[in-house]
């Protein structure tokens, strides 16, 4: 992948950070942005592969929320690639790659993301350093640098039930 942005200067982001997947309509995942991984992976689950015009193409449903299982996500993309990923605990496993537009910091860059169950990670996205060097450092001394969604928002990734709506004291 060549920089898309060579003549830019680099954006500044947090170690963690808040993007978007416009491809897709996901409006807010949260991410972790590490330096250590050369690839970018998703949180993905229920992959079919199948084939459509004679290219090998795969399904798969996301969930954009941390600690929840609501707003899942079906997507159905072209194989960019497969390969052998080894997590960070040293199992490798064969994963299917894809191309998706990530969003961070008002800037959209095309990253290869490996399809990977990561239920029990604390991020649902990983974004790595291909796509990291498309014009982004990282200040692990910072969070969020690109903002936050609303609260209820933010509450929802957590698992936490949105806050009722108050009703007046005298009961109208």
């Amino acid at each position: 992948m060549t920089d898309s942005h060579p003549t830019r200067h680099p954006e500044t982001a947090g170690w963690r950070e808040w993007v978007s997947l416009p491809d897709l309509g996901v409006p807010w995942i949260k991410a972790k942005l590490d330096t250590g991984a050369r690839s970018s992976a998703v949180h993905a689950f229920d992959l079919e592969p199948f084939e459509r015009d004679g290219a090998e193409w795969v399904r798969f449903s996301i969930h954009p929320w941390q600690r929840s299982a609501e707003d899942a996500v079906d997507v159905e993309l072209p194989v960019h690639d497969r390969r052998a990923v080894r997590s960070s605990s040293g199992h490798a496993e064969e994963r299917y790659v894809v191309l998706l537009d990530i969003r961070l910091l008002d800037r959209t860059v095309t990253a290869e993301v490996t399809l990977s169950r990561r239920d029990e990670m604390g991020f649902r996205l990983l974004v790595g350093r291909e796509a990291l060097r498309q014009g982004f450092l990282v200040d692990s001394a910072r969070s969020y640098v690109g903002g936050r969604p609303r609260r209820v928002v933010r509450r929802k990734n957590r698992g936490v039930a949105p806050l009722p709506k108050a009703v007046p004291a005298d009961g109208a």
